[in-house]
Parts: structure tokens; sequence; C-alpha cells
């Protein structure tokens, strides 16, 4: 099996126990190629860098040097739409700011755009419930579109925190979206809090015998960005799922890799998802030779 470039996401130095005192970019920066990353994946919420503060061509250039200088390139951009949740505002809003993520993505040669559902996993009426999904999947496929003339690829990161976790729903949504520019993001800690936990699902909770291989399988020919980090099985503050360092879970990544290879091996990056992870400064280090591990296992 190829060995893609890995990647970490900056938002493990600033979400959560560093939420308070968070790593200047510069500084996460210095650490990733000092770990032996190949890359980043940019979170787009304050400090770190924001289509607010680098909004011209000059800036984006100064910043896309200053990622260079350091050895790394950029697998993708996460960007805050927490004002602008798509089920639930017009889709002119959205697109919108789907337009503002894009000129920085492009300024940047960015090609991965990730957006979530933003919105909570709270119980809904059947007729509120069908308007919200119709509304997300409508504006999805509209900013999938721009997303495709801009080349940027749109991915869909599902989590048991926000709506729509349940597998079903998932699959529902991507075929409803309807657009071959739309793919999932496809994280292992989530998948397996969605599919063998249930996690605050709605209604009846919908787990999967198979678990993550199953799910994984079922969204086989939709996964177009790869998030990899161990899960224990827990919540993080009862919201989202623990990012748990790799070996310390419940998830077996050479079944996990090796069920989806076909699917996974050819995306140019893999990044390493330790949100909310407070002994990331640690474990990050140990997370390239455990999947490169991984990896000669399936070779």
């Amino acid at each position: 099996m190829n060995r893609p470039k890995f990647s970490i996401g900056s938002w493990a130095f600033s979400f959560g126990p560093f939420e308070k005192n968070p790593w200047s970019f510069e500084a996460f920066m210095e650490y990733a190629e000092k770990a032996g990353y190949d890359g980043i994946e940019i979170n787009g919420f304050h400090p770190h860098p924001h289509p607010d503060i680098y909004n011209s061509k000059e800036k984006c250039h100064e910043l896309q040097k200053q990622i260079a200088n350091h050895g790394l390139g950029i697998s993708g951009y996460a960007p805050d739409f927490r004002k602008v949740p798509a089920a639930e505002v017009p889709m002119k809003n959205h697109l919108k700011a789907i337009d503002k993520a894009l000129a920085f993505c492009n300024n940047l040669a960015i090609d991965v755009l990730r957006i979530d559902t933003i919105s909570p996993p709270n119980a809904l009426s059947a007729e509120e419930y069908k308007i919200r999904f119709e509304r997300l999947a409508n504006t999805w496929h509209q900013a999938a579109a721009l997303c495709a003339a801009s080349g940027v690829k749109l991915v869909w990161e599902f989590e048991p925190g926000f709506w729509l976790n349940k597998p079903s729903e998932v699959i529902q949504i991507v075929e409803a979206v309807n657009h071959n520019n739309f793919k999932v993001l496809f994280d292992t800690s989530h998948a397996y809090m969605c599919a063998v936990v249930g996690a605050r699902q709605q209604g009846e909770k919908e787990t999967l015998d198979g678990g993550v291989v199953e799910f994984a399988k079922k969204l086989k020919s939709h996964i177009g960005h790869f998030h990899l980090i161990d899960s224990d099985g827990t919540l993080h503050d009862n919201e989202t799922s623990t990012h748990a360092p790799f070996g310390t879970g419940q998830i077996d990544f050479v079944e996990v890799i090796n069920a989806i290879r076909p699917e996974v091996e050819p995306l140019p990056w893999w990044c390493f998802d330790f949100c909310f992870c407070p002994t990331t400064e640690e474990d990050a280090k140990k997370a390239i030779p455990f999947v490169e591990n991984v990896i000669n296992k399936i070779n």
C-alpha cells in the first residue's frame, strides 16, 4: 500500500484544552515540521488563518510562503460556518460564506473545503425535519457546484455532535445532494461513535453490526477526504467524539484501512485529527510511525 502524505489539523492546538491559550500558527507549523508531518490542515477559526485577516491575494501568498518555508503543504481548509448553518438559513447566506471560503482556498491553492451541518442533533418534528433536509440538500448542491467551478472539492464531516448522525442519514443526504463534487469526509472516530455507539442519535438508535468497516463500505463511492484518530467510545464534554490517541481506543486500523483501501489509498492526504485531545503535543509525534506500521501490515 502506498503511503500518502500526512497532515495534522491546526484545530488540535486551538480547541478544547488549548482554547484559553491557543498556539500561534507559527508555533503550530514549527511543531508539524519537527514532528515529521508533510502538511497541515487549516482551522479557519481565530487566531489561526482567517479570511477576514487574509483577505487579499498578497496576504495569502505570504502565508503560503511561510507554510512552504517549513516544508509543509496544505491538505484542506475547515472554515467557521457557525453563523450560517445550511439547513437553517436562506441559501444565499450560506453560499455567501462559501464564496468567502473559496476565495481563501483559491489564493492558497487549497483544493479541499470542509463543511458540517453545524445544527445540533435535536429532536425535530417530521415536518421540520423534511424542510431542513430539503434546504440542506439544495444548498449543498449549489455549494458543491460553486466549489467545482473553482477546482475545490467540498467534503462533509459527519459527527455525533451535529444533525444527521445516523449511518442511514449520512447516506441519504449524500444521495440527496447528488453532486459529484460533494463527498464525505470520513473521520474514523466519528464513524465509530455513529455506527458502533449510536451517540446522540434521536429516536431509535441506529448502529451497524459491522461497525466502522460496514459504514465505510456503505460510503465507499462517496469518500473524498480522510481523518484518522482513535475512539474510546466516549463523547468529549457530552457533545462530540472523543479523539483518543492512536492505540488507546477501540478501532482496528488495519481492518478499517484495508477495507476501504480502494477509496483512501488514492487520496493525496490523510489528516490526523487530534481535536480536543489534551496530550496532542506528545501523542501526535507518535501518530506517524503508528499509521506507517498499519500500512506496512496491510502490504
